[in-house]
């Protein structure tokens, strides 16, 4: 490493954790000493920081407000620094980060408000996939569908999430006032995708949940059926199963099926 690669090394160092190391490289300015020199620097880099987790989680901002935003903000700056060029991906432990530190932890529908939006940028994000069409489905022969597994797209995110956190979320979209956090008697079971290029979502029922977390395991139509058996009518089983199916294809949530 030579000297040049050396100072650079030690200034980032200093940006990110603190190191004061640095100062015995720096001159005082005619105005300032060097150590408010150098944090008018560290300041930058956690507000550059901050700013892009507003970006990445909008209506959390909105939910929180400025002054509790921003101070969040510096503690994952502060506990998380960025480890990637891309700035995009800073943000992606946050959900993380709310739901297991003080005090955010206490408030589980900021953490849940994260992942939420997080789900949506993702499915933005995601590599394009083919999606199948009725007429693929309807192809194959009646006595084969008991076997056939289907392929989840790519960019298909499955949340529970224990509050009210998508209400929450809907109101701040639609610039309206939320309602109070609450812990949900059951978890809100949502599904998150990509169609062509806008992220989309939609609320599960219990049954349909079941369906496609085991559909996208690998799970074959005839099981599902059997399952959803168990949930209602064992006679109308199979016809709820392809209801379903039929949504979940001409959502674009698909990407593949085959026999066996």
């Amino acid at each position: 490493m030579n000297e040049f690669e050396r100072l650079q090394d030690e200034f980032q160092r200093s940006i990110v954790s603190g190191d004061d190391k640095i100062l015995g490289e720096i001159l005082d300015s005619p105005k300032e000493k060097r150590d408010v020199l150098l944090g008018v620097y560290r300041h930058a880099y956690v507000s550059r920081l901050v700013e892009a987790l507003r970006n990445d989680h909008e209506h959390l901002h909105g939910y929180l407000g400025d002054e509790m935003f921003d101070k969040m903000g510096a503690a994952y700056v502060a506990a998380r620094p960025s480890q990637h060029p891309n700035m995009r991906w800073f943000s992606q432990g946050l959900p993380e980060f709310l739901k297991t530190k003080e005090p955010y932890r206490d408030y589980p529908v900021v953490g849940e408000i994260a992942s939420f939006e997080k789900a949506l940028n993702d499915a933005f994000d995601g590599v394009d996939d083919v999606v199948i069409k009725i007429e693929d489905v309807a192809a194959f022969a009646p006595e084969d569908w008991n076997d056939l597994r289907f392929k989840p797209h790519a960019t298909a995110i499955r949340l529970d999430l224990s509050t009210n956190a998508l209400a929450i979320w809907q109101a701040l979209k639609n610039e309206e006032t939320p309602l109070d956090a609450v812990i949900l008697d059951e978890p809100n079971r949502v599904l998150v995708w990509r169609d062509d290029v806008t992220p989309m979502f939609r609320e599960l029922p219990a049954e349909e949940a079941m369906m496609w977390d085991e559909a996208s395991s690998g799970i074959p139509f005839g099981v599902l059926c059997s399952m959803l058996a168990t949930f209602a009518d064992s006679d109308s089983a199979a016809s709820r199963g392809a209801g379903y199916l039929h949504g979940w294809v001409t959502s674009g949530l698909l990407a593949g099926v085959s026999k066996g």
